[in-house]
This record gives C-alpha cells, structure tokens and sequence, in this order.
C-alpha cells in the first residue's frame, strides 16, 4: 500500500520541508506552483486570488480558487510526499506529476500553510495543516501533518452540546 501512497507523512526529518523548499531559488517559481496546482484538470479552477493580509502583527499570503475542492481522502495525498495521481482529463494535460509541488511551493514562502477545502459534494470540509513552526513547537523528529474532517451543517440547524 505504501507505494500508491508515496512516502508516509510520518518517516520523513521535519528539516526535510526547509530543505525541500530550497528548490526554489525564487519566490515567484513557488508562487506559480499554487498557481499551476488550481489548473490542473482535476482541480479545474476558473478563478485564483491572492491576498495579503495580517495575523498578529505576521504577513500572510493567501492562495484561493474555485475549483473542485478536496475531500479528506485527497487533502491526505496532497499533504503528503512524492504521492501524485494527476492524469490526463478531457485532454487537459495536468502540469504537476511528482506530488511535490505544494510542498515546495508553500514551505518556500513561509514556514507554515493551512489548507482549507470543501468536498466537491459540499458535505465535508477539511483543514490541513503543513507547519515547520509547530514540528519544532513539538520537537518533532517525523513530519506530522494534522488533518481535521468535519461535516457542513445548513445554517439554519444548531446542533447543541
């Protein structure tokens, strides 16, 4: 199994994502990694924004589409290492094929990326979390990556605990 999944998240050195990044010798080259990801033709996004904003007193970049989103199985193979399975689709050739480009991409920016999503079905969002800061927080010596899945309520329910 540990073939079709790529390297599990877990055995690799969190110095690995600094290093990782380094493939980047220029912040727009893993800018236009996100880019080319919401393009892909599984993603199929029509539209992509970026934003700066702050968060106690941090510059933080925000990366946006609307494309189809990612349920919790597919933010787990995004999340993780050398894992790719982008195929041709409608004839649209998919820019990335390594599994690597997020990763690089976003550690190359900033220490840290949270990933939000909806499912295309609209009944899961997930949130991820690639983070140099909290591996060293922890001291951490595998990568460990935090995924969190959780239902979409319609508004006008209220669930009490």
């Amino acid at each position: 199994m540990a073939s079709q999944r790529g390297v599990p998240i877990s055995k690799l050195c969190p110095k690995f994502l600094h290093t990782n990044s380094t493939s980047h010798t220029w912040p727009f080259s893993a800018i236009a990694e996100l880019v080319d990801n919401a393009y892909d033709p599984d993603v199929n996004a029509k539209q992509f924004w970026i934003d700066k904003t702050q968060i106690k007193e941090k510059d933080c970049l925000i990366f946006m589409d609307n494309g189809n989103g990612l349920d919790y199985e597919n933010m787990h193979k995004m999340l993780s290492f050398g894992y790719s399975d982008k195929r041709v689709i409608n004839g649209k050739h998919p820019i990335g094929l390594y599994g690597n480009g997020f990763k690089s991409g976003s550690m190359r920016l900033g220490k840290d990326a949270i990933v939000f999503s909806k499912s295309q079905d609209g009944d899961t969002m997930q949130v991820g979390m690639l983070s140099q800061s909290y591996l060293a927080h922890i001291e951490a010596d595998e990568i460990i990556v935090p995924i969190i899945s959780f239902q979409c309520v319609p508004h006008s329910q209220y669930i009490l605990l």
